[in-house]
């Protein structure tokens, strides 16, 4: 057992504390009068959940069995069944004497983006929510096939062009002075998608310790992306009765913490599918001026209005170098074609040119041909997508009224999913207990810092409408197991006494 953890690399490199574990963990035991699994059950689940949502790193150590039974306040027996079945599936792997080190069983290394099977459950098929990304749709293999067509004429180079070709940083830049903000080719830097450049951006301007505002809930990508680079994510919550954004949140904590950075997704939100007015880009863009703090404004959804189109660009209300906009071709065409591009000032560009060469050197020169092709008539296509969104939302709305009447659901006016209030703080709870009856989903806790937004899950609506109405059948019985008894545990205490 020693050298199979030696061999895989999982040598622990850190202890997770049992306190923090516990903060993530949230509400992970559902009311024991309901509850059919065993607690020591309930917690591995959880502990696993957490795993596979990047919360508990692989290679760390989980606290010992002594200090989470007496943080969590249970048995040292629970504590210890839970290690022994995660253990048994593939989760820790440990020598006698040693700590249990966080990994993947391989089965949980398959292409699904999800989990493929429940701990206390045998394998079975899965609707997967823990995702919001459609498939290809067939112009993706036409795109391709003119990329390959054109592709001998690149053969003769070297085929590395880390500012990216300039056919497709050309038509980039079309389609930013198209919707409403003048750009040149040199403003753009093609990336190998919008998490490497948001990677890139975060690097070059945070350094350990530094601040980086987000609205809460996020991107759980980007949010890791912070915590990659030894920057700490200060969240100001969203307010979906005033049009989501706190902008005068953003520039109290701009002011008071000193950040110099901050991360937003101003159209159609992940998770919320919030859209973000004209107006209030033109005083998010003031605020950045005014706290000499850069904005990286995600546009990955811009394309994906269902019930309105996104207004003109917040970089068209930048003054200087104030805002950097990041986009991509994943949730417009498809996830599989691994092309993004940031948008700035000539000059930023080259210092993430600089800093990208320590990284890698280029993006595929295929991919960007194929996404070249696709841009040179996108909406055709978009609207295709969008239609298709439109009905599997409706058919997603549908079966949480007629299933789950007691959930509250406030759809944002586009983008892949819906940010779901729960009756009770059972998010996490209800993410593990879930695959018992056939749906993976992502756990409200993901898309927050601090162990926030337990009263809440993320549901996307890409995937068949056959299977949206299944899912949401699997977790109305899920809800029915952890759900509390009585209304009135279905609100969190009072801070009153």
């Amino acid at each position: 057992m020693y050298s199979q953890l030696r061999n895989t690399g999982l040598m622990a490199a850190r202890v997770i504390g049992a306190s923090s574990l516990v903060r993530d963990l949230g509400v992970w035991r559902a009311d024991s009068g309901r509850s059919a699994r065993p607690a020591y059950v309930a917690l591995a689940e959880s502990i696993r959940m957490l795993i596979h949502d990047g919360r508990v790193p692989l290679g760390a150590a989980l606290p010992s069995e002594r200090d989470l039974s007496a943080t969590l306040d249970v048995s040292r027996t629970t504590v210890t069944s839970c290690y022994t079945l995660l253990r048994e599936k593939g989760y820790l792997i440990s020598r006698q004497g040693a700590r249990g080190v966080v990994a993947l069983p391989p089965s949980a290394k398959a292409p699904s983006m999800g989990i493929t099977a429940s701990l206390d459950a045998p394998d079975r098929p899965l609707v997967d929510l823990s995702y919001a990304a459609l498939p290809a749709p067939p112009e993706v293999q036409g795109a391709y096939s003119a990329a390959l067509e054109q592709l001998p004429s690149y053969l003769p180079t070297h085929g590395m062009d880390p500012l990216g070709i300039p056919l497709l940083r050309e038509a980039i830049a079309a389609r930013y002075t198209e919707r409403g903000v003048s750009t040149d080719p040199t403003q753009i830097l093609v990336t190998l998608g919008a998490q490497h450049a948001l990677r890139l951006l975060f690097t070059l301007f945070t350094a350990p310790g530094e601040r980086v505002l987000i609205e809460h809930p996020s991107y759980p990508n980007a949010i890791q992306a912070v915590r990659d680079v030894g920057a700490r994510a200060v969240p100001v919550p969203m307010r979906p009765e005033r049009d989501g954004w706190d902008l005068d949140g953003i520039r109290s904590a701009a002011r008071q913490t000193a950040a110099t950075l901050a991360y937003l997704v101003p159209d159609f939100q992940n998770p919320t599918g919030l859209c973000l007015g004209v107006a209030g880009r033109a005083e998010l863009a003031a605020i950045a001026r005014d706290t000499r703090m850069t904005v990286v404004v995600d546009e990955s959804m811009v394309d994906l209005g269902l019930d309105e189109s996104a207004p003109v660009p917040v970089a068209s209300f930048a003054r200087g170098p104030e805002v950097v906009s990041v986009g991509s071709m994943s949730k417009s065409f498809w996830g599989g074609l691994r092309v993004g591009w940031i948008r700035a000032n000539p000059s930023l560009i080259n210092r993430l040119l600089g800093s990208r060469a320590s990284i890698d050197l280029g993006t595929p020169v295929m991919d960007q041909l194929a996404a070249a092709h696709l841009l040179v008539e996108p909406e055709p296509v978009l609207e295709q997508r969008r239609e298709l969104l439109r009905s599997r939302r409706a058919v997603l709305l549908d079966a949480l009224a007629e299933m789950l009447p007691d959930w509250h659901v406030a759809p944002g006016p586009g983008g892949l999913s819906l940010w779901v209030r729960l009756p009770a703080p059972i998010s996490s709870a209800l993410a593990a207990t879930a695959p018992n009856f056939g749906v993976v989903l992502a756990a409200g806790p993901k898309f927050g810092v601090e162990g926030a937004f337990e009263r809440f899950i993320r549901l996307p609506y890409a995937q068949p409408e056959a299977d949206l109405r299944l899912a949401v059948s699997g977790i109305a019985a899920a809800y029915q197991v952890v759900a509390p008894r009585t209304p009135a545990a279905a609100s969190p205490p009072s801070l009153v006494v």
